[in-house]
C-alpha cells in the first residue's frame, strides 16, 4: 500500500499542519472562545433538537463529536459545526413521511439521516465536487432561507401559545394554530412573550447598554449579547421552578438524560434508506453551501483560506460521527461561528474544547434543565431565524433580473406552500432552466472599429467605422447545442440584409469559451451557406482551448476564410484586400 507523503497527510488531516505550531497564545484564545460558545450552544442545541422533533438531549449529542471531527479534518480556523435552524427544519420534513410513532425509532431515523448525509458529503469530497455549490444561485439560497425562516418561526408559535398544532407547510401550520387559538395557555403565553421581548432587546439593544453604561469594548459587548439567551434560560427556568408553572400547564423540557452520547450504528433498513436518501442529498448540499459561505467570510477577515473539497470531507466526517453518537445532520452555523471568531478562536482546537464543555454539560448540567420552559426555547429559535428572513430579495431581484425574481419567488412560494425539499429543488431547477433559456438566446452584436483605436464596439451603442463588404458579428456566449441553431438563424438573417455588397463575415469569438459538437456542425453549415452565396467566413480572437478543439476537426480545413489573432488585424487585412481588388478593377 503506497504511503502518503507528509504534504498529502497535511492536506487530508489539516490538524497535522496547524497542530505542529500550536502555542500558548493560541490555546488561550481557543479556550476563551470555547467557554463562550459552550454557554451559547447549550440552549441553542436543545432548541434546535426540539425544532427537528427530537428529544432535547439529541441536540447536545449532535454538538459533541462533530466538533471533534471537524477539528481534525476542517480547514477553517473559526467554523463551529452543529445543529442549525434550516437543517433542523429539513430534518423534521425528511422524517415526517416515515410515519414513525415511537420516539426511539424517530431518533434512530434522524441518526440514519445524519449517516447518509455524511456519506454523501464524503463521496462529494473524494470526487472533488465542491463546485456543486455553484449550481445553487445566491438568490435561490436567499429565497429558500427566507421561506425556511418564516416556516420555522411559524412552527414555534404553538410553543409560545402553549397549544398543540401540527403541519409542515405555512397554510397547515397557520390553520392548525388558528383552530387551537381558543385553547391558549396564558401562563405559557406570558413566559413566551417575556422571553421574546428580552431576546429581541438582547439582539438589538444590549450591546449598546453594555458599552455606554459599563464601558465594555464593542467586541466584548457584542460577544456578551450573543450569549444573551443563556440569561433567558436561567431566568425562566428559575421562575418555572419557583412558581410551579408546570402545574399551571406550562410545558417544560422535563427529564433530560444524563450521560455520554450513545455510540454505535442506529437501526437501519433498506426501506428507510430509499425514503431518506433524497432529503439527505438536499440537506448535504444546503448545509455545505451555508457552511462554506460562513467559513470563507470568516477566513477572508484574517487573510486565511479554506479548501472547499476538504470542507466536504470534514463535514462528511462530522455528520457520520453525529449519526454514530445519537445525533442528527449538522453543518457550520453562522451565529456560533461568528461568536467563535469574535471571542478569539485561533484554530479548530476551539471546537474540540467546546465539545469537551458540552460533554461536561451532558454529564452534569442536564438535571438543571428539567424546569426549562419550551416557550423559552421557542423564543430563542424565533429570534434567531427572523434575522434570516430577507423579503427585500424579492424587490432587488425584480428590479435587477426578472429571471432571478422568478427563481426566488418560486422557491419562496413552494417552500412555504408545499415543503422545503420541493421548494429548494424547484429553485435549483428553475435556475438551471433559466440559465439554459438565457444561454439558448445568445446576444450577437454587429461591431465596428472605434475611430483612432483598435477596439470594436456595438454599432448601435457607439460611433464606429464599418465597411459595407465586411460584416463583423461578436458572439457573446459559448456555443453549445441549446443555442447553435439560433446562432445560425441570427447570422443568416443579418447576412441577408447586406447581401448585395457583402464579401466577408467575421465571427468575433472573444467571449466564446466553448464550442460543442452541435455548435461545430452549425459553424460548418454557416460556412457552407456563405460559400454558396460567395461570402467568406472568418474567425477572430479565438481562445486557445476552443482553437485546440477546432484543430481536431475538419472545420479549419474547410473554412473559406482565415483565423485572425485579433479583430483589428482581421478588419484591416480584409478591408485592404478589398480596396486593392477595387483598385485592380479600376485599372483594368
Amino acid at each position: 500500500m503506497p504511503r502518503l507523503s507528509p504534504d498529502r497527510l497535511k492536506t487530508v488531516f489539516p490538524v497535522l499542519d496547524w497542530g505542529r505550531s500550536y502555542d500558548r497564545a493560541q490555546f488561550t484564545g481557543d479556550m476563551t472562545a470555547a467557554v463562550i460558545v459552550t454557554i451559547m450552544l447549550i440552549p441553542q442545541s436543545l432548541a434546535y433538537a426540539l425544532l427537528a422533533g427530537l428529544p432535547a438531549e439529541v441536540g447536545l449529542y449532535a454538538s459533541i463529536l462533530p466538533l471533534v471531527f471537524y477539528a481534525i479534518f476542517g480547514t477553517s480556523r473559526a467554523l463551529a459545526v452543529g445543529p442549525v435552524a434550516v437543517v433542523s427544519l429539513m430534518t423534521a420534513s425528511a422524517l415526517a413521511p416515515l410515519g414513525l410513532d415511537s420516539l426511539a425509532e424517530y431518533t434512530a431515523a434522524a441518526a440514519v439521516l445524519a449517516l447518509l448525509s455524511g456519506l454523501v458529503l464524503l463521496a462529494m469530497g473524494i470526487l472533488r465536487l465542491g463546485v456543486v455549490a455553484n449550481f445553487l444561485s445566491h438568490p435561490v439560497i436567499a429565497g429558500f432561507i427566507t421561506a425556511s425562516g418564516i416556516l420555522i418561526a411559524s412552527s414555534q408559535m404553538k410553543h409560545i401559545l402553549g397549544v398543540k398544532a401540527h403541519g409542515h407547510t405555512l397554510p397547515q401550520i397557520l390553520g392548525s394554530i388558528w383552530e387551537q387559538l381558543p385553547h391558549t395557555n396564558w401562563p405559557t403565553l406570558i413566559i413566551g412573550l417575556i422571553a421574546l421581548a428580552f431576546l429581541f432587546w438582547v439582539r438589538k439593544g444590549m450591546a449598546g447598554v453594555l458599552k455606554s453604561r459599563f464601558g465594555m469594548s464593542a467586541q466584548a459587548a457584542s460577544t456578551t449579547a450573543r450569549v444573551g439567551p443563556v440569561f433567558a434560560v436561567i431566568g425562566t427556568t428559575v421562575a418555572a421552578w419557583a412558581l410551579d408553572l408546570p402545574g399551571a400547564g406550562v410545558s417544560v423540557v422535563g427529564t433530560v438524560p444524563t450521560g455520554l452520547p450513545p455510540l454505535g450504528l442506529p437501526a437501519i433498513d433498506f426501506g428507510m434508506i430509499t425514503v431518506l436518501i433524497g432529503p439527505a442529498i438536499l440537506i448535504s448540499i444546503i448545509g455545505y453551501v451555508e457552511s462554506v459561505s460562513v467559513a470563507q467570510t470568516l477566513a477572508a477577515k484574517r487573510k486565511q483560506r479554506i479548501e472547499p473539497n476538504q470542507e466536504l470531507i470534514a463535514l462528511g466526517a462530522s455528520n457520520i460521527s453525529s449519526g454514530l453518537s445519537g445525533g442528527y445532520p449538522v453543518t457550520g452555523g453562522f451565529a456560533r461561528s461568528v461568536v467563535n471568531f469574535d471571542a478569539g478562536a485561533e484554530t479548530p482546537a476551539a471546537g474540540a474544547f467546546t465539545a469537551v464543555g458540552l460533554l461536561l454539560a451532558a454529564l452534569m448540567l442536564t438535571p438543571l434543565l428539567y424546569f426549562l420552559p419550551k416557550a423559552t426555547l421557542a423564543a430563542t429559535i424565533i429570534v434567531a431565524v427572523l434575522s434570516l428572513v430577507d423579503l427585500s430579495i424579492l424587490t432587488r431581484a425584480w428590479s435587477y433580473s426578472k429571471a432571478d425574481f422568478a427563481a426566488v419567488l418560486a422557491t419562496i412560494v413552494l417552500t412555504l406552500g408545499i415543503g422545503v425539499e420541493v421548494g429548494v429543488a424547484t429553485g435549483v431547477l428553475v435556475s438551471l432552466a433559466l440559465f439554459v433559456w438565457k444561454t439558448s438566446r445568445p446576444h450577437v452584436a454587429e461591431v465596428g472599429q472605434v475611430p483612432g483605436s483598435q477596439h470594436f464596439r456595438n454599432i448601435h451603442r457607439h460611433q464606429v467605422i464599418t465597411e459595407p463588404t465586411i460584416l463583423t458579428l461578436r458572439i457573446d456566449e459559448s456555443l453549445y447545442f441549446a443555442n447553435a441553431r439560433r446562432m445560425e438563424d441570427l447570422i443568416q438573417a443579418r447576412v441577408h440584409k447586406g447581401r448585395d455588397q457583402l464579401k466577408h463575415v467575421i465571427l468575433m469569438c472573444s467571449a466564446v469559451n466553448e464550442v460543442d459538437l452541435s455548435a461545430l456542425e452549425s459553424l460548418e453549415a454557416i460556412n457552407q451557406r456563405l460559400s454558396d452565396q460567395g461570402v467568406k467566413l472568418h474567425l477572430s480572437e479565438v481562445k486557445g482551448p476552443v482553437m485546440d478543439r477546432l484543430k481536431g476537426s475538419h472545420f479549419l480545413h474547410d473554412l473559406t476564410g482565415q483565423v485572425f489573432l485579433s479583430q483589428y488585424d482581421a478588419f484591416v487585412t480584409l478591408r485592404q484586400a478589398e480596396q486593392e481588388a477595387d483598385t485592380g478593377k479600376s485599372a483594368a
